[in-house]
């Protein structure tokens, strides 16, 4: 049997336990209103062994190939985010950096228990006073005898008192009150009394039910070996798995976004509303366009992100595609929930409704490892300084000679021929940025064209994001800014000033 009929096979078999836990055993939608999985649910579905596709062969695994775990991913994610949400962790987080980073002797123990166990790994970096301000954390580092004593407190780690392992990020000691400004990583073992990691409480996450998050107290001795072996600094080691994860949220996005345009397109072929059905509405086919304009997009990223984000690969310098493809789907995946729950109507404002949940669940996905405001700003400034370093003032003569938008940027020559200037503000920074998120990803799309992807959907896709772009680019035009007024009460209230 080829690799091709092999995972096909696979991923069968992986469908069919998730048909099997969430329709004939469990229904979904109950599911969601209480947190948590009961075990016998999970017990079904990892007897599938979904985690194997993030496992180097010579641990029994699938051989860690981005594709494969892209596909997981995405099966995971058209029937429950969460779940979805679950993988990419225990993926991205965990599994991959293990594998690229981590002792050998340590893989050879920890690896193959992801296989055909139920074991769980997760990421800590996150602190109640530092977010997206890592490299400030606070939790602290020293040698031992016997390895390395790590304390602190992280918070919002997701599978927080549900993970048996954990990769721990800390900053060492230097025994003056300071501490060093690389970061280094550590795997804990709950299992062991030494390395279990205290929950001080668990948080009343707003969505993804299914993930318990929390804070917690990290005071943990490990091993020597427990530490992940950089390839350079740990920052860049950081930079690589953070940037692996980003390129990999696209395939949670994809089952998501399908799954939104599925059920959107089924309710409005079958909602009747007077002589005809909801699609013959135009404005009802414009909002299916959007979905499946991010169904394209995303289609294109999971293709990019296959060739490139492999463990093979050091992705610290691609911040540029990483933060294109992080902020750009989950806008995409948030857009999609809102319209599939519009044009649902009533019935899609529940939390037990695919659409309603969708909402609250893909929300958080804006926010974490990286907001996209943030992620938007940085994009837009690692391109002002090729800009800058080209000496080219114009937009469209830098964008339409760059290796990942020369392709896509003549598309939309119009709105691209200006000037972005100097000293801009950050509201400008984040539209900059969502323009060339865009370029950067149709040209993802552009490539998947020329391997056969259907052309409707492109030229679809194409004059969707013309239409975004355009506005955009008009908002970055416009002259002056709306200011916040901090002490906003006095002469504001309408009822001082109306005559009846």
């Amino acid at each position: 049997m080829d690799r091709n009929n092999d995972f096909n096979e696979f991923i069968s078999t992986f469908k069919r336990a998730l048909k099997k836990a969430f329709h004939e055993q469990h229904d979904i939608n109950e599911l969601s209103l209480a947190r948590g999985l009961p075990p016998e649910v999970w017990t079904v579905i990892m007897q599938a062994s979904p985690l194997s596709v993030a496992i180097p062969n010579e641990y029994g695994g699938r051989g860690a190939i981005v594709k494969e775990c892209l596909s997981v991913l995405s099966t995971a994610s058209y029937e429950s985010l969460p779940l979805s949400l679950t993988f990419g962790i225990n993926i991205a987080l965990f599994l991959e950096p293990l594998a690229k980073y981590g002792d050998a002797v340590l893989k050879q123990e920890v690896l193959p228990g992801f296989i055909g166990g139920h074991h769980m790994g997760g990421l800590m970096i996150t602190e109640p006073e530092f977010g997206s301000d890592a490299l400030n954390m606070k939790t602290s580092y020293r040698l031992t005898d016997d390895g390395y004593a790590i304390k602190g407190h992280k918070h919002w780690q997701g599978l927080t008192g549900q993970a048996d392992y954990w990769l721990v990020a800390a900053r060492k000691d230097l025994g003056n009150g300071e501490l060093a400004r690389d970061v280094d990583f550590f795997m804990t073992n709950n299992a062991v009394a030494r390395q279990h990691i205290e929950v001080e409480s668990i948080y009343s996450n707003l969505g993804l039910y299914m993930i318990p998050y929390g804070l917690n107290k990290i005071d943990v001795e490990v091993p020597h070996n427990h530490r992940l072996q950089p390839e350079s600094t740990g920052i860049k080691m950081m930079l690589d798995i953070l940037h692996r994860s980003r390129m990999q949220f696209p395939g949670m996005g994809m089952g998501f976004i399908k799954r939104m345009l599925d059920e959107a397109l089924y309710h409005c072929t079958n909602r009747v509303v007077g002589t005809g059905n909801l699609l013959m509405l135009d404005s009802v086919q414009f909002q299916l366009s959007r979905i499946q304009t991010a169904y394209t997009l995303c289609s294109g990223m999971c293709a990019r992100s296959s060739e490139i984000s492999g463990i093979a690969h050091n992705l610290a310098l691609e911040g540029l595609e990483a933060n294109s493809m992080k902020a750009l789907v989950t806008d995409l995946m948030q857009e999609s929930a809102q319209l599939c729950l519009q044009v649902s109507g009533a019935n899609g404002y529940r939390i037990s409704h695919i659409a309603g949940r969708g909402i609250v669940d893909s929300r958080p996905f804006q926010i974490f490892e990286g907001s996209n405001e943030m992620l938007y700003t940085q994009i837009a400034e690692m391109m002002l300084k090729q800009l800058k370093k080209q000496k080219e003032a114009n937009l469209y003569a830098f964008l339409s000679g760059f290796d990942r938008t020369k392709h896509s940027a003549p598309l939309f020559s119009e709105y691209l021929e200006f000037e972005p200037g100097a000293n801009i503000p950050q509201r400008k920074l984040v539209d900059l940025g969502k323009i060339a998120a865009r370029l950067i990803c149709v040209q993802y799309v552009l490539e998947l064209a020329e391997q056969g992807f259907r052309k409707d959907l492109v030229n679809s896709c194409l004059f969707n994001i013309k239409m975004d772009i355009a506005h955009l680019a008009s908002n970055y035009s416009l002259n002056g800014r709306a200011d916040l007024i901090p002490e906003y009460s006095d002469e504001s209230n309408w009822m001082e000033f109306s005559t009846q």
